[in-house]
Formats: C-alpha cells, structure tokens, sequence
C-alpha cells in the first residue's frame, strides 16, 4: 500500500471513530492534542486500521511515541504490514518443503 492510500486509510478510521469527518490532515498532525483522541478512541482506531490492512496489532506493542502522529502510527502500520507479509511468506515457504 501506497504512503498517501494508508493516511487516507488511517483518516477514514478516525472519522469513524470520533463520529464525525477529518480530512486534510497532514503527516504532522498532532492524534492527541489536535484530534483530542481518547485511549477508547485509539482501540477503535486500531481495531479499524487492522481490518482495511490485514493485520493484526498488539496494543501492548505500541509506544506513546507510535501514536504521537499521523505520520508515527503510519510508519506503525508500515512496520506492521511488512511483518505480515513477510510472515505470510515464510508461511509459504514452510508448505512447499514439506
């Protein structure tokens, strides 16, 4: 997935979730003090981006510093989709040695 398809994957989750439209929102845009995100609002959040994308993500795994902003929980949800493809490739690998 493109940089700019996983921000507007990202916003779309966060209307959602805060119950009303975000757009424009940049890859500095602060998820706590400009979007007033609560903890509830984050699972939801989560919960949302692990459905458009595939993944599944560790809640305990996340730092502060992942969901500081836009762009930190994007290189979150990068890091994590990688790791899914590149479990689903040793995956792969197991079924054609056997």
């Amino acid at each position: 997935m493109e940089r700019q398809q996983l921000v507007l994957t990202i916003e779309k989750a966060l209307s959602e979730v805060l119950e009303r439209p975000v757009s424009g929102l940049t890859e500095e845009t602060a998820l706590f003090d400009e979007l007033q995100l609560t903890s509830l609002a984050v699972l939801g959040m989560l919960m949302s981006v692990e459905e458009a994308n595939g993944i599944s993500v560790d809640p305990e795994g996340l730092d502060i510093d992942d969901l500081r902003t836009l762009g930190s929980f994007a290189d979150y949800v990068e890091a994590a989709i990688r790791k899914e493809e590149i479990r689903k490739g040793e995956i792969h690998k197991e079924e054609g040695t056997s």
